[in-house]
C-alpha cells in the first residue's frame, strides 16, 4: 500500500515563522541576519526569547528547546517552523515531544544536517513532507549567494510541481535509465545516527539523496557499508549525492571523492549523480522538497521534482 503523504499549506506573504534552535547554540548577528532576510522575503519572523542559551554544545537545554519546538508546532498563527543551524542536540528530544500534538499541527519545516533526524521522524511517524533546504542563521544570514532564493521560494509558496532542478557541477558516477521514485535522504551523519531507531529511514523505491561535510572519504565508506548491510540500497530507484563539501582526506591522497563514490556505487547498477548542491554547500544551497515524487534524467544529468510539496 502506498504510502499516504501529508502536504503543509502554503507560505503566503506576511505570513509568520518562528525560527528555532533544537540542536546546537547559535550566535546573535548570525541570528539578526537571519531575522532580516526572512522580512526582506516577505515574512513576519519570532522566536524564542532565549534561543541564544547555551548549555555545552546545545542551544540551551533540553527543555527549553523541547518547549520551543513544541510551542512553535501549535502556536496556529506560526505557519512555517524555520531551523536556526544544525550542529547537535535534535536526538535528544525524541522522548520529550509530545507525538500527538505534533501531529495534529503540520505545517511547513525546513533545515538540514541536524534536522535530518527531526525530518526522519517527522516523515516515519506523521509520512509529513519537509524541505532540505537553507537555514535561517547560516545560510540565510550569509545572504542571497549562500542560497538559491527563487527555488526556496518555489518550494515553499507555490501549490505546483518545482520542475527540473538544475545544480553547478553535477556529474553522473553511473549512468542508467531515466527513474523515478520519492525524493527522500539527508545528512549521511544523522541518516547512520538514526540506524536501528524507530525512525530510520524506509529507502524503498526512493531517489535517495545523501550530502554531508568535512567527512573523510573512508568515513563515507563506513557509512555506505552500513547502508548496504541494513539492506537500505537494495530497492532504491537512484542515488544524488550532495556537494560533500570538505569531505577530502589530504591533497596527496592520489584519488577524488568521486572516484571512491563511483567505486561504492557501482554494484547497485542504479543512477548515481554527484554534485547536488543542497544542505551542507559553499553558495547557492537548493531547497529539496523530501518526500515528493521526483525523476532523475542520467542522460542530461537532471533531478526533476514531479509534485507540488505544499497545497
Amino acid at each position: 500500500m502506498a504510502k499516504l503523504i501529508q502536504k503543509p499549506n502554503a507560505l503566503q506573504p506576511g505570513d509568520l515563522v518562528q525560527i528555532v534552535a533544537p540542536a546546537s547554540n547559535l550566535k546573535a548577528d548570525y541570528l539578526a541576519r537571519g531575522v532580516a532576510e526572512l522580512a526582506a522575503l516577505g515574512f513576519r519572523v519570532k522566536y524564542d526569547p532565549a534561543i541564544l542559551e547555551k548549555d555545552r554544545y546545545t542551544a540551551g537545554t533540553d527543555e527549553r528547546r523541547r518547549r520551543e519546538l513544541m510551542d512553535a508546532f501549535t502556536d496556529p498563527e506560526v505557519k512555517a517552523v524555520w531551523a536556526a543551524r544544525g550542529g547537535y542536540g535534535v536526538m535528544r528530544l525524541f522522548g520529550m515531544l509530545d507525538e500527538n500534538l505534533l501531529r495534529a499541527n503540520p505545517r511547513i519545516f525546513i533545515g538540514y544536517s541536524d534536522m535530518t533526524a527531526l525530518q526522519l521522524y517527522f516523515y516515519r511517524r506523521f509520512s509529513w513532507v519537509t524541505f532540505h533546504g537553507p537555514m535561517a542563521a547560516k545560510d540565510l544570514a550569509g545572504g542571497e549567494t549562500h542560497y538559491d532564493k527563487t527555488m526556496l521560494l518555489n518550494a515553499l509558496t507555490k501549490a505546483e510541481p518545482m520542475g527540473e532542478i538544475v545544480g553547478l557541477g553535477t556529474e553522473m558516477l553511473h549512468r542508467g535509465p531515466t527513474v523515478s521514485g520519492r525524493l527522500l535522504g539527508g545528512c549521511m551523519s544523522l541518516l547512520s545516527a538514526m540506524m536501528g531507531t524507530p525512525d530510520e529511514l524506509d529507502t524503498s523505491d526512493a531517489i535517495l539523496f545523501l550530502e554531508d561535510t568535512g567527512t573523510r572519504p573512508y568515513q563515507l565508506d563506513r557509512m555506505m557499508q552500513q547502508l548496504k548491510l541494513a539492506g537500505k540500497l537494495q530497492n532504491v530507484r537512484a542515488i544524488v549525492f550532495g556537494e560533500m563539501s570538505n569531505c577530502i582526506q589530504h591533497v596527496e591522497q592520489g584519488y577524488t571523492l568521486q572516484e571512491v563514490l563511483r567505486d561504492l556505487t557501482a554494484d547497485l547498477r542504479i543512477p548515481v549523480l554527484f554534485g547536488l548542491r543542497s544542505g551542507h554547500s559553499e553558495i547557492g544551497n537548493l531547497t529539496l522538497p523530501l518526500g515528493v515524487m521526483a525523476t532523475l534524467d542520467s542522460e542530461r544529468g537532471t533531478v526533476r521534482i514531479d509534485e507540488a510539496a505544499v497545497v
